[in-house]
């Protein structure tokens, strides 16, 4: 079995190779953008706005994801978003603390690999659920080749909340807005006994458990009850 690791992307080859990585994919392959320059800062270990994550298979630079913390739901006007019936953009925005994952992509030759996407998401989510955020939201291109749409939404959960014609990537299909609620997936998979939700969430319980030691009254309710921790009476 291949060997996939992921690392967050603090030193100068790692972000070398995750520019390279986008620009195989995203001008290459996909035309989406002309250019990698200014895709990731030059300086990350100090940023807490943004994360971003490099994986590999043995040891060859195969996929990266993007982690952006408390993006704004302050959508230009010329994105046209439209938000399903029933979605009420105040409610959404405090339903809980967002991440935005962006610029998630894997090499072609990579892309069967599904360990690749899971644990990309598993160093990422482990990431959020330390920095107590609790909720991804996202785009996905719709009939695109390589959208990960099924996988996010028949596999992970996500929900769809809104679609958009235009955005910064250049291309013409669909726009899909995603969000996931974290600690519903997790409820939902963790005692699961597939090798897919295993691969996602190996290790969520020990970081739960952890913040429950840490906080036992000051915690959320839903963490409270996800660890097992029982508040004293």
């Amino acid at each position: 079995m291949s060997s996939v690791t992921v690392t967050r992307i603090e030193c100068a080859s790692d972000r070398a190779a995750a520019l390279e990585i986008i620009k195989r994919v995203f001008c290459v392959e996909k035309n989406w953008i002309s250019t990698v320059q200014n895709q990731i800062p030059d300086e990350l270990s100090d940023n807490k706005d943004v994360s971003w994550f490099l994986a590999k298979v043995n040891g060859q630079p195969a996929g990266v994801l993007r982690l952006l913390y408390d993006p704004s739901f302050d959508i230009p006007k010329e994105y046209d978003v439209k938000f399903m019936p029933g979605i009420n953009v105040e409610e959404l925005k405090s339903a809980g603390n967002y991440v935005e994952i962006g610029r998630f992509m894997i090499l072609e030759e990579f892309r069967k690999n599904v360990r690749v996407a899971l644990r990309l998401m598993r160093s990422a989510t482990a990431e959020v659920i330390e920095r107590d955020y609790t909720h991804f939201i996202t785009d996905v291109f719709e009939g695109e080749v390589h959208s990960p749409l099924n996988f996010h939404t028949r596999v992970l959960g996500f929900e769809v909340v809104g679609k958009h014609l235009f955005g910064e990537l250049n291309c013409s299909s669909t726009r899909i807005i995603l969000t996931l609620d974290i600690l519903k997936l997790y409820s939902r998979i963790k005692d699961s006994r597939s090798k897919i939700y295993h691969e996602l969430t190996d290790g969520f319980k020990a970081i739960f458990e952890r913040k429950a030691a840490l906080a036992k009254n000051g915690m959320s309710r839903g963490i409270r009850e996800l660890s097992g921790f029982q508040p004293k009476v």
